[in-house]
């Protein structure tokens, strides 16, 4: 048996420079990867199974299946395998979660199958399935360029603790695409967020909630209804600032203090609210 944990992430800052000749938007980006986590066991077996504890997910539209048939495919291998998932990262997020499983995915069934595949093949693999993938192969902190499928891995950040709250709001269609689609020239930045972080990480400065930034934020409050009220109750229990995860709905706060954070998780949760405590992971 082989067991996995498949981290969640933040975006410490979020920036779109500019739009690209191929429609997509340029992007520029610290992410980092939080202890909020699913939990994986790879088995032997005849054939491919694939349980999860949480009802309302569906393996056949995750990325769980088709990281598995795409290593299937490039090994050849005949054989299958019981993969049993305890899911804790919220669905529809922005907290990576299926991209982090499919990462996950891709090391359990390398591993139990004995495939052999290199990391710098299964950094490839990882790609065909999604732009955030690559990341969770390693995790830890790490620059996004590009549209996001290009990754380099930075000094890891300080420890920090965070506060995650999932607010109970329906999003329909593409959350993404929405955001993106409401974008204006004027929230366009040249990157100088992520630079910021970046002098900071390499100097093994601490990262404060003044440096965090999410393009996204300029148009999620509008473009999802009942969000701001989630972000005015994070900043009641106490957060110094509330930021986006992704391209959320998640909220997070974020502090250096352990207790400053439990006690706002306390608050949250009494309020029968779903949250999160966790903290900063570093990469492998």
């Amino acid at each position: 048996m082989i067991k996995i944990e498949a981290l969640a992430k933040v975006n410490i800052t979020l920036e779109v420079l500019a739009k690209r000749p191929d429609g997509f938007h340029e992007v520029r980006g610290v992410i980092q990867t939080v202890s909020l986590c699913d939990s994986f066991t790879f088995q032997t077996g005849e054939e491919l199974i694939i349980r999860c504890d949480k009802a309302r997910w569906d393996f056949q539209k995750s990325l769980v299946l088709k990281a598995a048939n795409l290593l299937k495919e490039e090994t050849g291998y005949s054989g299958g395998a019981v993969i049993e998932i305890s899911k804790r990262i919220p669905l529809s997020s922005g907290l990576g979660g299926d991209s982090s499983d499919a990462a996950a995915t891709l090391t359990g069934l390398n591993s139990l199958w004995e495939s052999g595949i290199t990391p710098g093949r299964l950094v490839e693999l990882a790609a065909q399935l999604g732009s955030d993938v690559p990341f969770f192969l390693s995790g830890g902190t790490a620059l996004l360029k590009g549209r996001g499928e290009l990754v380099n891995p930075l000094p890891v950040m300080r420890k920090m603790w965070l506060v995650i709250l999932m607010p109970p709001i329906t999003i329909s269609g593409s959350k993404t695409a929405q955001l993106y689609k409401s974008l204006k020239k004027s929230h366009y930045t040249g990157g100088r967020h992520t630079e910021e972080v970046i002098e900071l990480l390499t100097k093994g400065k601490e990262i404060a909630s003044a440096n965090l930034f999410n393009v996204f934020e300029n148009v999620a409050y509008e473009s999802f209804k009942g969000l701001n009220e989630y972000r005015q109750r994070l900043l009641q229990a106490g957060a110094e600032s509330v930021h986006l995860t992704g391209s959320g709905p998640a909220l997070f706060a974020i502090t250096k203090e352990k207790e400053k954070a439990e006690k706002m998780h306390t608050k949250l949760k009494e309020q029968g609210l779903e949250v999160y405590l966790a903290e900063t992971v570093g990469g492998v």
